[in-house]
Parts: structure tokens; C-alpha cells; sequence
């Protein structure tokens, strides 16, 4: 389709391959010849400040995406066909559908001033999205199904692209075990901490575990291959590879050959990627450690990553991870709430704003975590599972992708999340295995 514009910046071209590749099979074709595209006679549409013919689309543009600083924004929410919209303007569209979506997908508010949550993070409450309550479906998604239905009752003939739903089941390996493995000094503390509290039962449950008379709690691992298997889906894991215990970062020492065990059966039938530690936000260097020690154990470069604690501050965050080989990033949702912090639902490049270029870094939002809904919503399983299938829905309806963050210790026997591990299986089997 042809596209006229008598101004180009990297925003604009950003945005049009973007949606390009999320409605057409081929990108849009840039022009800023005028009587080039007022002579076409095919499908066209015109991005500037006049209508310029009568056989074309007019969307006249908003200005966002060719100024050149972050400043603060003026949005306007309305509502267009029962969705909210901002950015209104004239035309055949009657908001600027590009503007808007670049705003939500590149996360320019993020670059604004805000304060952070206790851990350094931006806060969900601060976002467009939650004030305006649409945090809770792929609002870009929407507006492009939107955008072609109004294109092909302009141009009948236009050809879309056609889009499957897809589903990515991914794992956080924050703590591998409950009680196995983490050596005489952490587990004579677990005991006496058990017996101070009175927690005879879970000091009875750490003595079985050590001695090999059931399986550890947070060992959720073959009930997840076989899962996997009856499901036919191939899932992702990301290890957390601190070198010390402290603060968030509680898994077992990297150093542990049952660690390195673990992750190395997972690589032979899985994607594995880094899950950065708290410590690597502060020293760039703590990263590059942890990645090289994932990548001894698998034995390839490790290309797949995940924020624990969802820790990310842009763009520092994403420069980091470009700069140690990551291609693909799992981290664009929040640590206090699901939801699309995007707004999208869809792997999509990340456009660097300060730096005003898009990259190679490609992420993939996720909607759900079960952290989220248990320690943050306080919600029960029943209550989680409907949730997800309101994701479900919301995602299925436009052919988006759907990315769900599960840990490990959620999924086995600890009594502290009975009834989740259910709720994950039912999901699975029932609804995701007939779409895969």
C-alpha cells in the first residue's frame, strides 16, 4: 500500500513496519513525491496535513512522530467504536492511529519523570493504560482490526494478512528447589527457623525432601515434560544464576552441579534463557558473569532473557541486555500487576526513544504471571484461572500472541499454592492444546 508523507523521521518508519507487519503481507511504500501519489490509481494513503485527492485514505497526522525530543504529552481519551482512542484529528480516520500506537508500543511515558515503585520500577499506576482502564486487553491489536475494516470498505480489493494465535508457556526458575541442594548453613537455618515458629510440618517435610523419602515441593519439573508433551508445545526457561544469595536472588549456587544439571537437561528439549539478577542491575559487569556461566552450561550463546522481579528501567535495561548478545526479551509486563504494558499483543522490535532508532532487540509482552495474581491480587485459583481465560479471549479474538510467566514453585506440592498447579493443567489442555 502506498504511503505518502512529505516528512520521514525513524519514528514514522518504525510505526509503519510495525503495522505493516501486523495487517499486511509487504510493507508500506514511503513516498513523499506528491504528484507521484495523487497520479496512483491503487490503494494509498495519505499522512500530512491536506487531503490531496479524492481516491485516497486521509489521515491527517498528529506530530508526534516527527518531533525529535520526550516531553510531556496532552492525551485527549475518547471513545471510538467502543474502544478508547486518543490523538483525535480529521480525515477518514478520526484519530491517528500511527501517532497513538507509537506512544503506547515504544513506552514513552516511561522516559517521562516518575517515582518508583520500592524496587526502582515504573509504577503500572502511572500508566495511560490503567487510568484510562484499558490496561486489561491489547488496545493496538483492537485498533488495528479496526484500521482494516475501515481500509477495505475504502479499497474492497486490499489484501490482508492472515495471522494464527499463538501461545508461549514460560517458565521463571527463581529458587530450583525448596529445600534440596542449598548446603548445611541454609537448611540447619530453615530448621530452626521451622522450630521457633512452631512449623513442625514443615520441619518434617525439609527432613523427608533431604533424605530422599518424597520429592522436594518446588520440583515441579517431569509433571511440566509431560504436560508439555500431551500438549505438543515447547516451552521457554529462564535460570537465575546468582553467584551470591542475597536479598531476592535465593536459588541455589550456580556452582551446584545440580543446578547445572537441571538447566542443561532443559536446554536439550526447550529454549533456555538468562533470568538477570537483582545484582546485575547495579553492575553490568554481574551480568556478563551470569551469562557466560549460562552459556558454559549449555554450551551455545545465550540469546533469551528475562528480568527477575521484572526489574527494568528503559533504556538502560535493554541497552544492557543488547550489549551481551540478547536478541530476544520476555520482560515487557509488570512485576505488580497483569495486564499489557504495551498495550499490544504481539513480539515486536524495541525502539530505543533516546536514542531515536529502532533495534534488534525483539520483545515478547507477557499478559499473566502467577505471582501477580497470588501475592499481588491476592486471588484464589479459581479466580486466576478466570483471568486467564479472559486473556484467553481478549488475545484469541484478534490472532495475537499469548505469553503466560509461570514459576516453578507454583506448579509442584507446596501447600502454600494448592490448587494452581490445576489450574495451569485445565488451561492447558483444554483450551491452548486445540490451538496449537
Amino acid at each position: 500500500m502506498l504511503f505518502y508523507s512529505d516528512q520521514n523521521s525513524p519514528r514514522l518508519t518504525y510505526i509503519l513496519d510495525l503495522i505493516s507487519n501486523e495487517i499486511f503481507n509487504e510493507a508500506f511504500i514511503l513516498i513523499s513525491d506528491k504528484d507521484a501519489f495523487i497520479s496512483c490509481t491503487g490503494a494509498k494513503l495519505n499522512y500530512s496535513d491536506e487531503r490531496l485527492s479524492g481516491n485516497e485514505f486521509f489521515i491527517k497526522r498528529h506530530g508526534l512522530l516527527f518531533e525529535t525530543d520526550i516531553h510531556y504529552q496532552q492525551i485527549k481519551r475518547f471513545d471510538f467504536l467502543g474502544k478508547p482512542a486518543f490523538f483525535e484529528t480529521t480525515g477518514d480516520y478520526p484519530f491517528d492511529v500511527f501517532a497513538a500506537s507509537f506512544f503506547l508500543v515504544s513506552r514513552y511515558e516511561e522516559y517521562l519523570s516518575f517515582q518508583a515503585d520500592k524496587y526502582g520500577r515504573y509504577p503500572h499506576q502511572d500508566s495511560l493504560a490503567f487510568k484510562e482502564n484499558f490496561l486489561d486487553f491489547p488496545l493496538i491489536n483492537y485498533w488495528l482490526e479496526d484500521f482494516k475494516t475501515t481500509l477495505r470498505q475504502k479499497f474492497p480489493d486490499i489484501i490482508f494478512r492472515m495471522k494464527d494465535f499463538k501461545f508461549i508457556p514460560t517458565y521463571d526458575i527463581d529458587i530450583a528447589y525448596s529445600y534440596k541442594y542449598k548446603g548445611l548453613k541454609r537448611n540447619l537455618g530453615g530448621f530452626f527457623m521451622s522450630i521457633i515458629k512452631g512449623q513442625w510440618l514443615n520441619l518434617l517435610d525439609r527432613w523427608d525432601v533431604l533424605f530422599n523419602k518424597k520429592r522436594d515441593p518446588f520440583d515441579s519439573y517431569e509433571w511440566l515434560d509431560s504436560l508439555h508433551l500431551y500438549c505438543r508445545t515447547r516451552a521457554y526457561y529462564f535460570f537465575l544464576l546468582a553467584k551470591k544469595q542475597v536479598g531476592v536472588d535465593k536459588n541455589i549456587s550456580p556452582g551446584k552441579p545440580e543446578l547445572k544439571s537441571l538447566i542443561a537437561y532443559h536446554a536439550g528439549g526447550y529454549t533456555v534463557g538468562i533470568h538477570p539478577s537483582w545484582q546485575s542491575g547495579d553492575e553490568e559487569a554481574v551480568l556478563m558473569e551470569e551469562v557466560d556461566e549460562l552459556e558454559k552450561i549449555i554450551m551455545t550463546s545465550v540469546k533469551y532473557s528475562r528480568q527477575h522481579y521484572i526489574r527494568m528501567i528503559l533504556p538502560q535495561t535493554y541497552r544492557r541486555l543488547i550489549d551481551v548478545g540478547i536478541e530476544k526479551e520476555f520482560s515487557m509486563g509488570y512485576g505488580t500487576t497483569n495486564g499489557f504494558r504495551a498495550s499490544i499483543a504481539s513480539s515486536f522490535y524495541w525502539y530505543d526513544l533516546k536514542a531515536e532508532k529502532k533495534t534488534g532487540l525483539m520483545l515478547f509482552p507477557f499478559c499473566f504471571m502467577d505471582s501477580n495474581s497470588f501475592y499481588q491480587s491476592k486471588s484464589k485459583p479459581k479466580e486466576a484461572f478466570s483471568e486467564l481465560m479472559d486473556y484467553y479471549r481478549k488475545i484469541k479474538q484478534i490472532n495475537g500472541l499469548m505469553v503466560t510467566t509461570w514459576h516453578n514453585n507454583f506448579l509442584g506440592t507446596d501447600p502454600m499454592f494448592a490448587g494452581w498447579k490445576e489450574v495451569y493443567e485445565v488451561f492447558l489442555k483444554d483450551q491452548i492444546y486445540w490451538d496449537m
